[in-house]
Parts: C-alpha cells; structure tokens; sequence
C-alpha cells in the first residue's frame, strides 16, 4: 500500500488514496499503521474515496485506535492538499464529504482554510466535578464533540488525567466527547491543550477543538472575528466566524512530511 504523512499542526497523519475501494482498512490495520513503535505512527488515518455527491472526493477519517470519526479539521487541511495532488491540475479550491457533512476548503500556498459543518449542540456551561475538583465546562459539536475548560494557567494542567476524565464523564455518555483547556492571553488570541479522544492523549493539535474553543470564546467572552488559537505544537490557527456562529472557517498549515510504501495485512 502507498501512503503519504502529512501533519496540520503538528496533528499528525497516515493519507492513502482509496478511490478504486480496493484497501481493506480494518479498525485493527488502521490500529496497526498509526502505531508509534510498530507502524508508521500518527494521530489517525486519511482515505480518499469517490463521493456519492457532487463534492470531488469522500474523506474517511480514522483515529489511531481504528474506530471511524464523522470529522478532523487539521485532518480535513491535510486531506485538501492531498486530494489537490490526485485532480488533473492544481485547484483553487475543491469539496469533500465527510461524516459531518460537505467541507469546502481553498489554498493560499501551505496554507487551507476549511469551512467546516454549522456547529451544534451547544449547551450551557456546566458545573461539573471531574477528578475531585469543580470545573466550569463548556460544549459544542464542531463536527465533532467538544468540552472546553476556560483556566488562567494551561501550563500547569495536567491534561493526561484531567483530560481522559472529562473525556469519559457522564456528562457526556455514551460517545464520550474530546476534552480541551484554553487561556485568553489577550484579546482575540487563546492557547490551547487538547486531549483527543480515540488517541486517548494529548495531541499537539486538533483542528474542531480549536474551532469549539474559539466559538466558545466568543459566546462567554464576546470576543469578535478572528480568533487566533496558539495550538501544543507552537503553531497559531485562525478561526473566523459569523455572529451567529454560521460560516466557520479554520486557516492553518498543512505540510507533507514523506511517502512510502508499507504492508496491509
């Protein structure tokens, strides 16, 4: 099988090109390739397919531990630039299906700007305990689900315990959700950690929790159009939006890293 690593962010990725329908990605293979130590490693897996639609291609979004997501924007930047490479000629712009519906995105050199699904599912924030202390947790589905934990101090978080329990907290049963913690540190500008689910870690970037963070900014705070968010691995990306929360679009990298050719078994 050839593929290609790509990262948005450093939010890293396996992306093969599956229009023929003839890989046969088992949650168990996919597990395999992301692997660290035994594969190829990264933070989930890519595929092109045809789309069903008008859109120009499918994009299937898998996370290291082989279960399907409906989204990933840093995935979804990556997946732009390589879908570009599989047109006749290079693209200003193109559209793909996704399980969160149509994403249409633009290029501007390494850069794509996606514009994602109408978020929903907002609530209001909540009062939760979630390892013996009480957080203010706020939530939106950006294609995916969101918590976000609005703190003083990210640096001192300890995202690893605090994350997966806020992952998993009842609150958000049966799918869990991915959990975030952000600091404003001015004006239109945040920082921000991400525990993923399905990586079940900290990852240095996630491309729908950036945007959940800097909508959720903007409800709590007021803050206006854009949004710049400082993401783990040192990257910024800019979320622009509509007062009414209609017409998001993520900016940010997305860099191809190296091809290859590897066993599906």
């Amino acid at each position: 099988m050839n593929f290609t690593k790509m990262n948005g962010a450093g939010n890293d990725f396996v992306v093969v090109d599956n229009r023929r329908l003839d890989l046969k990605l088992t949650g168990e293979a996919i597990a395999r390739l992301c692997d660290r130590h035994r594969g190829i490693g990264a933070d989930g897996l890519l595929a092109a397919e045809p789309s069903s639609t008008r859109a120009d291609f499918r994009m299937r979004y898998y996370n290291a531990d082989g279960g399907e997501a409906e989204m990933c924007g840093n995935g979804a930047r990556c997946f732009a630039r390589f879908a570009a490479r599989l047109l006749p000629h290079a693209p200003a712009s193109l559209s793909f299906d996704t399980g969160a519906g149509l994403i249409r995105a633009g290029f501007s050199g390494d850069l794509v700007t996606i514009t994602i699904s109408e978020p929903h599912g907002h609530r209001a924030p909540q009062d939760l305990e979630v390892e013996g202390a009480r957080m203010r947790v706020h939530f939106l589905n950006t294609g995916v689900p969101h918590a976000v934990v609005f703190l003083d101090d990210v640096e001192a978080v300890d995202v690893a315990r605090l994350g997966a329990a806020l992952r998993h907290h009842q609150a958000f049963a049966p799918q869990g959700t991915n959990a975030n913690f952000a600091h404003a540190t001015s004006p239109g500008r945040l920082v921000l950690r991400t525990y993923e689910r399905g990586v079940e870690a900290e990852t240095l970037a996630c491309g729908t929790g950036v945007c959940a963070a800097a909508l959720l900014y903007h409800l709590d705070a007021g803050s206006s159009s854009p949004v710049s968010v400082q993401v783990r691995s040192g990257d910024s990306l800019d979320v622009s939006f509509d007062h009414d929360l209609k017409n998001v679009t993520l900016t940010g990298p997305a860099d191809f890293v190296f091809e290859g050719t590897t066993f599906l078994a």
